[in-house]
């Protein structure tokens, strides 16, 4: 019988560089999706409904919400985001890995309902590391760095709700780092009772 695969909560501050290491792994393992938020807003030019986004009517988002076919939601700029529970259900009962790329607010979310998933913080070396990294983008103003900044302080003091934390320095010491929590994850027994239980008939 095919094992389910696991839900992890992925978040981390601006900057930690969390989605590369998230596209590293995609390239590593073809077992691993990545989550496709819903949103009401009309898509930008080259977005593709299904890839970047669900693009849904407002009216569906919320029959969707109320029906509870969201983990988690929320209302940004006047618009609907959410992350739809159908198409990850179906990627984990076919035993693949799903990750959510979620701010820590959707990951709170979505951990009360799914109390299963996997969480996962990945952590600046240092916050003077951090700021370095925000300003070499060299794509925002200093009031929007010191902005980004202060958000990170209030998500990193979250960190320790998590049940594990990865420290982003070298980016393929992360990623060794996440598929060894993802292989350890599928050796607890509380996934494995059916194991269990086959090995002690056959016994």
């Amino acid at each position: 019988m095919m094992n389910r695969g696991l839900l992890v909560i992925f978040s981390g501050p601006s900057g930690t560089g969390k989605g590369t290491v998230m596209k590293s792994l995609l390239n590593q393992d073809r077992d691993i999706r990545l989550s496709v938020s819903a949103t009401t807003r009309p898509p930008r030019p080259g977005e593709i409904d299904g890839k970047d986004y669900y693009f849904i009517t407002r009216e569906k988002f919320l029959a969707m919400k109320a029906s509870g076919e969201m983990l988690e939601s929320a209302e940004y700029c006047g618009n609907f985001y959410g992350t739809p529970a159908a198409p990850i259900e179906k990627w984990i009962s076919e035993g693949r890995d799903v990750f959510l790329e979620i701010e820590v607010q959707g990951g709170a979310q979505v951990k009360e309902k799914r109390p299963d998933a996997v969480t996962l913080f990945v952590l600046p070396p240092s916050l003077d590391e951090l700021e370095h990294r925000l300003r070499s983008r060299g794509t925002e103003g200093n009031v929007t760095v010191c902005r980004r900044l202060e958000v990170a302080r209030r998500e990193i003091a979250e960190a320790k709700h998590y049940d594990y934390v990865v420290v982003n320095n070298q980016v393929g010491d992360a990623v060794k780092q996440v598929r060894g929590i993802l292989s350890a994850e599928r050796c607890r027994s509380c996934r494995n009772t059916q194991l269990i239980e086959r090995i002690l008939k056959h016994d």
